[in-house]
């Protein structure tokens, strides 16, 4: 749960106390720099780790590896916990949308979150058993496979990385982009009720930026003249600037009207309208994620669509790239990926794409087939007409 302290979330036990295994290392977490979403996201997954173990009885310390395989086989076919049951979304659970072709997000747990999980719970205990507590040997193995020289068929133009892999870590499906045609952004953008859901949209799918880092911009960061906004980059907290086009500046221009008083450190982004709380003045408020969760909703209910805010950092990554004038280099600094092996995964080709070109390979194959092939030369096209059947003309 969140806390007003310098650990931003503890994990507590039945009786209402931090645990203490979980608090000390989040503190040596966030010592070494993480930010606050980092804190949760380990919290979270060390509470699921602790409510399996006390509903197994065993205690956290004389975990061992069985208790590790047993838990990866649980969260391979449990059930998500949800604050409130799904409502219409439950009949798309797990499907795949006819428009996007993008699978809806299911109520389990998937390839991804399974391995975050066994890499937390390895981090937890490498730091418990350097403090001389807990277990003996590390409940989270790594499977070494082959013996022999470790690295023995590195490549020299690669990082290194630890030897062997998590042993229980299931296996990821090929991770492609995700891109949005040119026709349906224009559904989705249409779609929008106000300037400032269009100007957002417009930054996001021009500046590659994350959704955190544009609910970050404040006034100070936008530059008119030279049509640049600044971001901070998730988990770095990095600064960088980024080129939008002149329609995102164009909208938020129209949307910073309505505003009018906007003072430099301020956010850019706040609710259209105002609230209140108890014993408040009625004020707006700044736009949190969930906020812009809830306007791409309302979009995708009208569209019958499951496009999300990420979707148009991939949309504008594989733009950049098939635009043929922009080096790989130059799509990585944009995006902020820290190796250039990540950006990569922009070159793999788009299966809508392919789609495209092979339609307008059949169209003109057809279109070849039906026009009538010329006459050669010194032959009468009359003649040839009658003498084939095709009668005079």
């Amino acid at each position: 749960m969140p806390v007003d302290d310098v650990i931003p979330y503890v994990v507590e036990d039945p009786t209402g106390r931090p645990v203490e295994p979980i608090r000390r290392f989040l503190r040596d977490f966030v010592a070494r720099g993480h930010s606050a979403g980092s804190v949760r996201s380990y919290a979270f997954d060390l509470h699921r780790w602790w409510r399996f173990l006390h509903a197994i009885e065993v205690p956290w310390d004389k975990a061992t590896s069985a208790e590790v395989r047993d838990f990866v086989l649980w969260m391979g076919q449990a059930k998500k916990q949800r604050r409130a049951p799904r409502t219409k979304s439950a009949a798309t659970a797990g499907q795949v949308n006819p428009i996007t072709r993008k699978q809806y997000l299911g109520d389990g747990y998937g390839a991804r979150t399974i391995r975050h999980s066994n890499a937390v719970l390895r981090c937890f205990y490498e730091f418990i058993i350097d403090t001389g507590e807990g277990p003996l040997v590390n409940p989270v193995r790594r499977n070494r496979g082959r013996r022999g020289r470790a690295n023995v068929h590195h490549n020299p133009l690669e990082s290194f990385r630890p030897e062997g892999r998590l042993r229980y870590n299931p296996k990821v499906p090929k991770q492609r982009p995700r891109a949005m045609p040119d026709e349906r952004w224009v559904d989705l953008f249409a779609a929008m009720r106000s300037n400032r859901d269009r100007a957002i949209l417009a930054l996001a799918v021009s500046t590659a930026a994350r959704a955190s880092e544009l609910l970050g911009i404040r006034a100070a960061d936008v530059d008119w003249g030279d049509q640049l906004v600044q971001v901070r980059r998730k988990g770095t907290g990095a600064q960088q600037w980024l080129p939008a086009s002149a329609e995102s500046f164009l909208w938020l221009r129209l949307y910073l009207d309505e505003l009018k008083d906007l003072g430099p450190n301020d956010p850019v982004w706040w609710t259209l309208r105002r609230r209140t709380k108890p014993g408040e003045v009625l004020t707006r408020r700044p736009l949190n994620y969930d906020a812009l969760r809830a306007v791409l909703r309302r979009a995708n209910d009208v569209l019958g669509t499951n496009w999300t805010m990420h979707d148009l950092r991939h949309t504008s990554a594989l733009r950049m790239v098939r635009s043929q004038r922009l080096s790989l280099r130059d799509v990585q600094v944009i995006l902020g990926h820290a190796h250039l092996t990540t950006t990569q995964v922009y070159l793999v080709e788009d299966d809508d794409e392919v789609l495209r070109r092979v339609h307008r390979y059949l169209a003109d194959r057809k279109e070849a087939a039906a026009a009538p092939k010329p006459v050669a030369a010194g032959y009468d096209a009359r003649d040839l007409s009658i003498l084939l059947g095709g009668g005079a003309l």
